[in-house]
């Protein structure tokens, strides 16, 4: 049976870059760029700092933006930390969750992970769960298991199909390295099979599931090509407009 045509994804991951008055700029930019894209979503995730301005500027557009993390807890004690209806009320459509450096320099688990997805869905934001093994993982013939028990943590028994997946090897984040388009779409109809199984058949015609690792204008097609490849989650090729542009006009061949 064919896959349902699911819209793509393309969505830039800014990590700790652009000052507030930065990010405005680029987020008008990218409204005049591609703010009229019709046949795909685009989306960025700005600094926590930088998010008021860029809601300044794409609010009520066709482009989503959203925060790289969040905490599970409405309020509290939590110095440092941000809440989801903090994100909610700025007018964020995502969020990311488990993202490799969130939970190798900082040592997110996976069960913060599923935490933070039900808080985020809880308070009406799209959480892009990010799942990925690292080099010494795949060496050793372990990327399925390590993906399953990342999906497992952060999404058993979840009643919506209200998420985003994001594939993304450790291995070629900010690395220049980036998987084949073949081994991209191994591990995403992987994923895709996991989500029929321990979710429903609908999760798994429905829900996107985004690849990230080294995407770049010259690669980014070729990706795309594959199936069960819905968009990609950009880190390096983001902050800047040109490249982030050409990615996000894309052409599948």
């Amino acid at each position: 049976m064919s896959a349902p045509a699911r819209r793509p994804l393309i969505a830039g991951n800014w990590k700790m870059n652009k000052t507030a008055a930065e990010a405005g700029r680029f987020a008008s930019e990218l409204l005049q760029e591609v703010g009229r894209v019709s046949d795909r979503d685009v989306a960025v995730f700005p600094p926590f700092t930088a998010l008021p301005a860029v809601a300044g500027v794409l609010r009520g557009s066709a482009i989503g933006y959203g925060g790289q993390n969040v905490h599970w807890e409405r309020s509290g004690a939590f110095t440092g930390e941000v809440a989801a209806g903090f994100l909610s009320e700025l007018g964020c459509r995502y969020v990311l969750v488990g993202h490799s450096e969130r939970r190798g320099l900082f040592c997110e688990n996976d069960a913060d992970c599923g935490r933070k997805v039900r808080a985020a869905v809880a308070a009406g934001l799209e959480p892009v769960l990010c799942c990925g093994e690292t080099l010494a993982e795949r060496e050793a013939g372990q990327t399925f298991a390590v993906v399953d028990r990342q999906l497992a943590a952060a999404l058993a028994g979840l009643e919506t199909t209200a998420f985003t997946v994001a594939y993304e090897p450790v291995w070629a984040i900010g690395t220049g390295r980036t998987a084949t388009p073949a081994q991209a779409e191994e591990v995403h109809r992987h994923v895709r099979d996991w989500l029929s199984a321990h979710l429903s058949p609908l999760a798994a015609g429905t829900v996107r599931i985004l690849y990230g690792g080294s995407v770049k204008p010259d690669n980014v097609s070729e990706l795309l090509e594959k199936p069960d490849v819905d968009g990609a989650l950009v880190g390096g090729a983001s902050l800047e407009i040109g490249p982030f542009c050409r990615i996000v006009n894309f052409v599948r061949r």
